[in-house]
């Protein structure tokens, strides 16, 4: 059977994406799409990469997401759906890399230093 893997990461959140030829069936984490990402903003941003490369009804995606919060797996589906898609074509690279699915956002949560409240506020300095 074929079959393409890719990892996705955004944050914290960490997808596991399978892309198997199929009808266009989403699972993720054992459910559906639309029942995971139940705004659809985020369902929007799971399937753009499919949308872009016009591959909605050619595969069934099976993505196992874990970490982060509902819009960082959203994200994360995304860059692995992008990366498992270059696995399969890497003909519909540049359009992928044009759009940005490929670059993985870097940015993450600075963390709290010693001494300090936060990581970069401060406590209330009281000089008397």
């Amino acid at each position: 059977m074929d079959q393409w893997y890719a990892t996705g990461k955004r944050k914290t959140a960490i997808a596991r994406v399978f892309l198997r030829p199929g009808k266009g069936k989403i699972t993720i984490n054992g459910r559906e799409v639309k029942d995971y990402f139940y705004t659809d903003a985020n369902v929007k941003t799971v399937l753009s990469p499919l949308v872009l490369t016009e591959t909605e009804s050619r595969f069934d995606l099976l993505i196992m997401v874990k970490g982060g919060g509902i819009s960082a797996q959203a994200d994360a589906a995304r860059h692995g759906i992008s990366r498992a898609l270059v696995a399969w074509d890497a003909d519909s690279r540049p359009a992928l890399k044009k759009e940005g699915f490929l670059r993985r956002d870097s940015r993450m949560k600075e963390r709290k230093k010693y001494g300090q409240k936060g990581a970069r506020a401060h406590f209330q300095f009281s000089k008397r």
